[in-house]
């Protein structure tokens, strides 16, 4: 918690409170700091609320700073204090003095009140001021911070109301909450995706995302990031959701990070067609060699996909200033395709405009010995799409060879790993009361479907974290986990038994999920029933927090994927020092180094899985060496900042060179090489093996 103090920051001042916080704490809730997660007490649960903020005037001797609090319902409680600069000190030193005494006075309010504050509406005025206040209210206190500009007191204009400007403020922000108590996704009329509500939810700045890489990295980031705003270049990406996935976590916290940057990058959906999801979900299991043997797609299914997609184009995207019209008549000037369910779009925008580049991502695992089987269902698909994707200008791919069929020519494949964002929700670091919370949570969930709860912190548990999927190796996890139970820790005490949860959310493109869900279940109970209140199987909402929460207090991570791109999921679980054992499958083998970071095994050898979950949890020195090496040999380039480097670079490359091809390069090596700063002999980067 934040205590501002006078030789902290060098100048007398003394805040006043003229109207204190007036809400009472129930005697009942007394002493109830933090939530104990053992006890299953479904009374005892936090309350939930919202905040606003302002400050008036924004200039002057003296200001006054107005705290409002929100029930969803009416005003509960609201605070004014006055500020009086009796020293005269820089703008630069006023803005640490609030924010500080901001930061210190809500986190005094919710531990006292025992209250979760979910969002804080910030008036523009205030966050001008204090540049650094709304990226402090999310690292610190998790909380959304939300700007409005515009917001004005009614009547006399005196620094002692100025609680009333809080309270607007606190209610607009509650009004972009959805049931979910998670902000709205926002989607305007052209079906362009409003990351972070067309950047009202502020929650990071520049010098943050600069402390979460190397120097070598910021350096070149900055230098492709200036080539494009300098030719003042627009570029658009395309996927098939806004929402679950690695694309979209992946794609909002790119347009997050460049939107601070000034660059011009959009990103654009189709309007969801729940009949295509399943198409186009068969589809994506046909690729990758998960589907039935049996399953097909028929011509008459692949042409829907296509009309739904050509439907939007029309629709959205090629009117007046649509991203898709040609650069003569203000489209963009660079198309970015990012899923096999779109490739319809590569033909449109060539049709459009000839002469503009067009770049297609495959991110997943496309099984080039299938594709290639005349005959197969996984041919007939490819074929259907390739008829689209080869007028690509470049094709990206995950930096695995075997992932791109023999028709892509190799001059036009580049490599770039799938990257997860350490400042979002997912990832940050949590303070250890905000993590309770988000497990208290989890267990009201639990209640609610009517699964068994985790006993952490009586117990340990291992976690699987990823969609309920075919391909994600769920009945592996299940059998690892009962065989080490049986096999190795039978006897052990139960408090060193550790606990089981697969969970994840879900994808608005994935109808797959029930299905893999139900079986998962029906699996525990027909093969280890003795151990159905120990595995907790969960679909859980978009709370990126609690997935957050759940990872950083598990104690070992699998990830035991039959087929697999990239998964970012491993990635995150090696940052926060966690031993992942995974599968030897797609670009797995790229992110954990066996041995040192966790451990590879052949899919499908669940002794294998047990045989090194034993081992970590009875072996304390070897599990300690391990989560300090994941812990500090994760690459800049699976973080937001080393994406926003390689799709950078490649705007301003095929935006400069119409015949720009990577040759099957690292697309950060080339970026890097660009900037003038090659990585050093000493600084992480993923192993290069897989893509030759």
């Amino acid at each position: 918690m934040f205590h501002p103090s006078s030789e902290e920051d060098g100048t007398q001042f003394q805040p006043k409170c003229i109207y204190p916080f007036m809400g009472q704490v129930p005697n009942y809730q007394r002493g109830l700091q933090k939530l104990d997660v053992e006890v299953e007490d479904h009374s005892r649960s936090y309350n939930e609320i919202w905040a606003g903020l302002a400050v008036f005037p924004v200039q002057g001797s003296n200001i006054y700073l107005g705290f409002s609090l929100h029930d969803s319902i009416y005003n509960v409680d609201f605070r004014v204090d006055m500020i009086d600069w009796v020293d005269q000190i820089s703008p630069e030193r006023k803005a640490i003095i609030i924010e500080k005494h901001i930061i210190s006075t809500l986190a005094t309010y919710r531990e006292t009140h025992r209250c979760k504050i979910l969002g804080v509406g910030v008036t523009a005025e205030l966050a001008d001021e204090v540049p650094n206040l709304c990226a402090q209210l999310w690292a610190v206190l998790d909380t959304v911070p939300t700007v409005f500009t515009g917001a004005r007191m009614i009547g006399a204009q005196k620094g002692e109301d100025v609680d009333e400007l809080a309270d607007l403020v606190a209610r607009k922000c509650l009004s972009l909450f959805g049931p979910a108590k998670q902000p709205r996704l926002s989607i305007n009329h052209r079906n362009e995706v409003q990351v972070d509500v067309a950047g009202q939810c502020q929650i990071t700045t520049l010098s943050d995302y600069e402390k979460t890489v190397r120097p070598t990295t910021w350096r070149a980031v900055n230098y492709w990031i200036s080539r494009i705003k300098e030719q003042n270049l627009r570029f658009a990406f395309f996927s098939a959701t806004p929402q679950g996935g690695g694309v979209a976590l992946s794609r909002h916290a790119l347009l997050r990070f460049l939107r601070i940057q000034g660059v011009r990058v959009e990103w654009y959906v189709p309007k969801p067609r729940p009949e295509v999801f399943r198409l186009t979900k068969t589809n994506h299991n046909i690729l990758q060699g998960a589907a039935t043997p049996d399953t097909r797609a028929t011509d008459e299914e692949l042409q829907s996909i296509s009309t739904w997609i050509r439907e939007n184009a029309e629709r959205y995207w090629l009117s007046a200033n649509g991203p898709l019209k040609k650069r003569s008549e203000n489209g963009a000037d660079v198309i970015i395709v990012e899923d096999p369910q779109m490739p319809e779009l590569v033909k449109i925008s060539k049709s459009v405009d000839p002469d503009r580049p067009v770049i297609f991502r495959s991110h997943i695992e496309i099984c080039d010995d299938l594709v290639h089987q005349k005959g197969s269902a996984a041919h007939h698909v490819w074929e259907t799409l390739w008829e689209s994707i080869r007028l690509a200008d470049v094709f990206i791919s995950h930096p695995v060879r075997s992932f791109v069929p023999h028709d892509v020519k190799p001059a036009s494949v580049g490599w770039h790993p799938a990257t997860s964002d350490w400042l979002d929700g997912l990832n940050k670091t949590m303070d250890e009361w905000d993590i309770q919370y988000y497990l208290h949570e989890l267990r009201e969930s639990c209640h609610d479907q009517g699964v068994p709860a985790l006993e952490y912190p009586r117990r340990p548990y291992i976690a699987q974290i990823a969609r309920f999927d075919p391909s994600k190796g769920i009945p592996e996890v299940v059998r690892s986990y009962g065989k080490l139970r049986r096999q190795y820790m039978k006897e052990e005490a139960i408090e060193k038994q550790p606990q089981l949860i697969i969970c994840g959310h879900g994808s608005i493109d994935d109808p797959d999920g029930a299905k893999s869900y139900d079986q998962t279940i029906e699996l525990i109970s027909r093969e280890f029933p003795e151990l159905k209140k120990d595995i907790v199987v969960i679909r859980l909402g978009p709370i990126d927090q609690m997935l957050n929460a759940i990872l950083s207090k598990a104690s070992v991570v699998l990830q035991l994927s039959s087929r697999e791109g990239f998964e970012v999921k491993v990635s995150e679980a090696l940052r926060k020092g966690k031993p992942v054992i995974a599968t030897n499958t797609g670009g797995i083998p790229l992110q954990i180094e066996h041995g040192k970071s966790g451990f590879l095994v052949p899919r499908g050898d669940i002794g294998a899985v047990a045989k090194y979950l034993h081992g970590l949890f009875t072996d304390e020195e070897s599990y300690s060496r391990m989560s300090n090496y994941a812990t500090n040999h994760i690459s800049d380039e699976v973080h937001t900042v080393g994406n926003a480097l390689a799709w950078t670079y490649l705007v301003a490359a095929v935006a400069a060179d119409r015949e720009f091809q990577p040759n099957q390069r690292w697309i950060n090596d080339l970026a890097r090489e660009g900037a003038g700063v090659p990585y050093t002999e000493d600084e992480p980067r993923l192993p290069r093996h897989l893509s030759t």
